[in-house]
């Protein structure tokens, strides 16, 4: 009966979209009401602050790489590229290493929804670098871990028959008490260059070939996180019926505002979708607990954080909000935010930080004001 009274409360939820097209000439004013839909919420636990369950994961990846090749060039920009998509990566930086890895990186590969091998030149030559191979391919096996190998100035039929810099031959020698463990190493080599991947020598520029290993990164990674909502009832159809109002294809502009009770879900709704179609955004910004932080803080200092999550910016305190390094640093990007328990202050916001971003969703108690 208590669940049966649940799903009647949250039927009750209401979904407006508000669309309008941001111009140069263009102000919150011009804000018009062009649709509207009844929307029932997720049958969720009751609480207003709940997340999203999270899979055991602790990164979302797992970045395996030879240092002296790579460190400095491909993989600190394939790096920075992910933190910037906030996607949560592990990379060792630890320049002294020894013969075996570390029980901890072993833990950070087993932590890790999906790892990226960088196959470069001098990878196989590392023994540290074939075990970190033998044990994501065993998380891989056991546990279903994504996995991406990057061939970067290799090539995979190299990496897969131990060809030219992938020959274990001196291996052998030197291991030849422990040849199971050399074994090991060349059926990992071969496993992983069966694996789809990408290729360098397919692409102009490494920004090109980062572009497209993140965009891939983010399309598996949102596939996997479907399964993190087995336990929410109804909350596919959601997802999609917000999806169709988002118009996240569409050129226009627009704002989204789900409002309802406290504790049927607007939040982990609001999540799901922005953690689904995030990617498909150039800059996208989640904000949680405006109105408290608001209270807490003050409206400048709530500006500021957004500009500097949007804007990906240090020392912004020299620049006015609003200005026009602001409107020339996004015009013609592709924004997506997300705006949790505004209550009256998505406007404020906005406005205060002169972003006129692409889609705005914000989420509301119901019959508060935008």
């Amino acid at each position: 009966m208590k669940l049966i009274r649940f799903m009647l409360n949250a039927i009750g939820t209401l979904l407006y979209m508000c669309c309008r097209s941001f111009s140069s000439s263009s102000s919150a004013a011009d804000s018009a009401v062009v649709d509207s839909a009844v929307v029932d919420s997720a049958a969720v636990a009751d609480n207003d602050d709940a997340d999203i369950p999270l899979c055991q994961e602790k990164y979302d990846v797992f970045i395996s790489f030879r240092g002296e090749d790579t460190r400095r060039t491909f993989t600190s920009h394939l790096h920075a590229a992910l933190l910037e998509k906030k996607i949560t990566t592990y990379i060792d930086d630890n320049l002294k290493r020894g013969d075996e890895i570390k029980p901890a990186l072993r833990q950070a590969i087993e932590e890790s929804e999906l790892s990226v091998i960088i196959f470069s030149k001098d990878y196989a030559s590392s023994t540290w670098c074939l075990d970190e191979l033998v044990h994501i391919q065993e998380c891989k096996e056991k546990h279903g871990q994504l996995v991406i190998p990057i061939f970067y100035n290799t090539l995979p039929s190299d990496v897969r028959k131990q060809r030219e810099s992938y020959a274990l031959d001196p291996l052998e020698q030197r291991f030849e008490n422990s040849i199971d463990k050399v074994q090991k190493w060349r059926d990992a080599l071969t496993n992983a260059a069966d694996i789809s991947g990408f290729e360098s020598k397919n692409y102009r520029t490494d920004a090109d070939l980062v572009k497209e290993v993140v965009k891939d990164i983010l399309t598996k990674l949102c596939r996997a996180s479907s399964c993190d909502l087995k336990g929410y009832v109804g909350i596919e159809s959601r997802i999609k019926n917000i999806e169709s109002l988002l118009g996240i294809h569409s050129q226009d502009a627009c704002i989204t505002v789900i409002c309802g009770m406290g504790g049927i879900g607007k939040t982990i709704l609001a999540k799901a979708v922005f953690q689904r179609f995030s990617y498909k955004f150039e800059v996208s910004c989640f904000l949680r607990n405006v109105r408290e932080r608001e209270q807490k803080h003050g409206l400048d200092h709530l500006e500021k954080t957004l500009l500097k999550e949007i804007v990906k910016e240090e020392g912004l305190s020299n620049v006015s909000k609003g200005s026009t390094w602001v409107r020339k640093r996004l015009s013609g990007t592709k924004v997506l935010i997300v705006l949790d328990e505004a209550l009256g202050l998505a406007n404020s916001v906005l406005h205060g930080t002169g972003v006129k971003p692409s889609r705005v969703w914000v989420q509301n108690e119901e019959g508060s004001s935008v």
